[in-house]
């Protein structure tokens, strides 16, 4: 076997164990999808459109209607977290431990950044009949 085809197996093989943990019927589309955002064993942050565009680099033959799709199941699964940003721009994360992130507005991206450094004192009280169901941290950034 060549290299590159022991990669994809190994990106294949992660990706369906992905997956599996999460009780998700593993189709080819949802495999190939998984293989690109945990087979190489780093998390990321992607958009629809750019795990879309790595799709067909990998030769993935997939529509974007199907990557939104996917990524919506992986996120109702637990597998992904969403992390919208202006409130239309929407990043999926592999990383599912609480942490923050920063969001580099000079170059659209969200990276991670230091949970240790980040301290919230306190937050405020839910509405009666709601629950915080999680909060998100983006730290905006701009190059100076």
């Amino acid at each position: 076997m060549t290299d590159a085809s022991t990669q994809t197996d190994t990106r294949t093989e992660r990706g369906a164990t992905w997956l599996s943990g999460a009780g998700l019927r593993p189709t080819r589309q949802r495999v190939a999808l998984a293989g690109l955002l945990v087979g190489d064993g780093r998390d990321r942050h992607v958009t629809a459109e750019s795990l879309f565009e790595a799709a067909g680099k990998s030769g993935e033959k997939v529509s974007l209607a199907t990557v939104y799709n996917t990524l919506r199941a992986f996120c109702d699964a637990g597998l992904l977290r969403e992390i919208t940003v202006d409130g239309s721009k929407s990043y999926f994360d592999t990383n599912m431990t609480d942490h923050p992130h920063f969001y580099w507005e000079d170059d659209n991206r969200l990276s991670d950044a230091p949970a240790e450094q980040l301290e919230i004192a306190r937050v405020p009280d839910a509405p009666e009949g709601a629950e915080i169901a999680s909060v998100d941290v983006v730290i905006r950034l701009r190059r100076s």
